[in-house]
């Protein structure tokens, strides 16, 4: 089994040698057994409380380069046209702490009825489409998460 114990902040011309496709709430834990997208066991040995982000690299102990895949997932998208909905909207979430995607008018959460009929009543319109999702890390999570 490979053994993932390092993040890999400096790619420097390394070319992957596997890659690890994973749902979020997989992405969210630091120590978990899973298999790479090539069919290799792996472990995953990491600091707790670090989100693996689509792109993010990790290197094995024997030297291997593994790339984290955001799998896609059933998210709600909500879109609007007002920019002060869409501040209401993020306002709202955010303060009931829910893992969001934001982008320009547009946000992506994790599916609730709850939530979804809420962000409705505020005035974004609702889809739900299979993406992969990599919501915003916070603040105070050690830098910003940004989307083109």
């Amino acid at each position: 089994m490979l053994k993932v114990v390092e993040y890999v902040h400096d790619v420097g011309g390394l070319s992957a040698h596997d890659t690890l496709t994973l749902d979020y709430d997989d992405r969210k834990r630091g120590r978990f057994k899973s298999v790479t997208d090539s069919g290799q066991e792996i472990g995953v040995f990491l600091d707790r409380g670090k989100v693996l982000r689509q792109g993010q690299v990790l290197k094995t102990e024997c030297g291997k380069i593994i790339v984290i895949i955001a799998k896609p997932e059933m998210v709600t998208t909500a879109k609007c046209d007002d920019s002060l909905v869409f501040a209401k909207c993020c306002y709202h979430l955010g303060n009931r702490h829910v893992p969001l995607q934001i982008g320009d008018c547009w946000l992506c959460f994790k599916p609730d009825h709850v939530l979804e009929e809420m962000v409705h009543l505020l005035g974004m319109k609702i889809e739900q489409h299979s993406l992969p999702f990599d919501p915003e890390s916070g603040a105070y999570k050690g830098g910003h998460h940004h989307h083109d």
